[in-house]
Parts: C-alpha cells; sequence; structure tokens
C-alpha cells in the first residue's frame, strides 16, 4: 500500500507524527504488507525554523517533497497547492492520500486526490465521527 501523507501546518505536523509512527509500527510488525509512506509538505506554514523544530522535535520524518507554496491568501494558497500537487499525485500514483484537520493545504490535496480518482483518508472526519457519537 502506497500513502501520500500531507503536512503543511502546525495542526497537521502534530497529527502526522503520530501517523507516521502508526505506519512504522505496522511495518515492523507486518509480514509482507508494508505501508510505504511519502510525506508531502505543502510550505503553508513556510517559516523553516517552524518547520524544521516540528520534524526534529516531535520526530515526523523529513519530508519526501516540499511545494514551497508560501504565504497569501486562502484562495491563492488554495490554488497553488493544488497546482503543484497534482503533479505529484500523477508521478506517483499513490493508493490513497492522507490529510489531517482543516486547513488550506486538506482541503486542496483532498480535492485533488478525489479528482484523480485517489482513495482520500480524511482524519478529521474520523474524528468528527468520534466526538459526536455518530456513524460516518
Amino acid at each position: 500500500m502506497f500513502i501520500i501523507s500531507i503536512v503543511g501546518a502546525r495542526p497537521q505536523f502534530i497529527k502526522a507524527a503520530a501517523m507516521s509512527r502508526a505506519i512504522a509500527e505496522h511495518n515492523k510488525k507486518s509480514t509482507g504488507h508494508p505501508i510505504v509512506e511519502k510525506i508531502v509538505h505543502t510550505g503553508q506554514h513556510y517559516d523553516e525554523n517552524m518547520s524544521k523544530l516540528f520534524f526534529d522535535e516531535i520526530g515526523i520524518p523529513k519530508p519526501d517533497i516540499n511545494l514551497e507554496v508560501g504565504s497569501g491568501s486562502h484562495a491563492f494558497q488554495t490554488a497553488e497547492i493544488m497546482k503543484r500537487f497534482e503533479p505529484v499525485v500523477l508521478d506517483f500514483k499513490p493508493d490513497y492520500v492522507l490529510v489531517v484537520g482543516d486547513v488550506n493545504s486538506t482541503i486542496a490535496c483532498g480535492l485533488v486526490a478525489v479528482k484523480l480518482g485517489v482513495k482520500l483518508v480524511l482524519e478529521a472526519l474520523t474524528e468528527l465521527c468520534r466526538k459526536k457519537s455518530t456513524v460516518c
């Protein structure tokens, strides 16, 4: 199974660290079905010191790709992320795209994945369902 995990803003870094650790743990125990993860940093929070701090301090594997989007309005950031992420999906052909939270990176990469027919894993939805005790 091949997953592209998306990070770009502070809440995503924290959740992505837990997801990456779970994938690594799965792969240690797996007897033939490893999960391959590539991490894409959208650059939504583009400050090098802030990003580096998250990767170093909470143990997220370094991103395989940085889209380096930077700052701008919500519309600008979302559009730039979509334009830069689409070729990544087309080149790597993942089985899943994993997005967490509810930031510009989430909506942009989620929309690209769905429009290209790639299965989307949206962590925020599962969290919402747990909080509301409903079936989604």
